[in-house]
């Protein structure tokens, strides 16, 4: 990992220079002769430092949860949970937000651990009351349509107040909603006022799955 960390150095400070995301993730992944995890990890963790500020600046403690509209980016949220409980790897990234590295997304097909996975979603809403709770799964996702159906008979068993249903085209719609955002998805969290990352508090603060973190090395950060 020492070589990646090397290169997210570089990475942020071609970001921070106004580089285009894309051909600077090449140069830098192909100069350290980085494998595809590796890549994966620099894309999805490294960001310049005035976006990862104010991506920052818009997460909100789960206290704020109680008595809010919530909007629940759910494949976003669900996979990276599941990740979590499978042992695979996630990623902190600069943003201060935990992703998955799986590249299981168009893969996904529920399973009994979606459910473990919505269970813990769950049980934090239980703690943290919202007023009402949206999910929204990409339509365009095999079996989407049946893991709706499910989640909303979970959470009427469950005594939640919500809505799960399926978009095309959901992370304009998401971005297009008042409430607070749950989801990891950068286009989501950069047009959104508040953000909550579900999948990073539960994989930290109840499943103790700690990610791999590219710090800044101070010595060689950009300034």
């Amino acid at each position: 990992m020492k070589a990646c960390a090397r290169a997210a150095n570089d990475y942020r400070y071609l970001l921070e220079r106004g580089y285009r995301a894309a051909s600077a993730l090449e140069f830098v992944a192909n100069h350290y002769q980085l494998r595809r995890m590796e890549r994966d990890f620099l894309f999805r963790a490294v960001c310049a430092g005035p976006v990862a500020r104010q991506r920052r600046n818009r997460t909100v403690p789960v206290e704020e949860l109680i008595g809010a509209r919530l909007i629940i980016d759910g494949y976003n949220c669900l996979i990276t949970i599941e990740s979590a409980i499978a042992g695979r790897p996630l990623i902190l990234g600069d943003d201060g937000f935990v992703r998955d590295v799986a590249r299981i997304f168009r893969k996904f097909r529920p399973t009994e651990r979606t459910r473990q996975a919505w269970h813990l979603v769950s049980g934090v809403l239980s703690r943290f009351p919202p007023d009402f709770t949206f999910v929204f799964l990409d339509s365009t996702m095999s079996r989407s349509g049946e893991l709706a159906g499910r989640i909303n008979r979970w959470m009427e068993d469950e005594g939640l107040r919500g809505r799960c249903s399926t978009l095309r085209c959901q992370e304009k719609r998401i971005a297009a909603l008042k409430g607070i955002k749950v989801s990891a998805d950068s286009v989501i969290i950069d047009s959104a006022d508040r953000v909550f990352d579900m999948a990073g508090f539960v994989a930290g603060e109840i499943l103790d799955v700690r990610p791999f973190e590219l710090a800044v090395d101070e010595r060689d950060g950009v300034s």
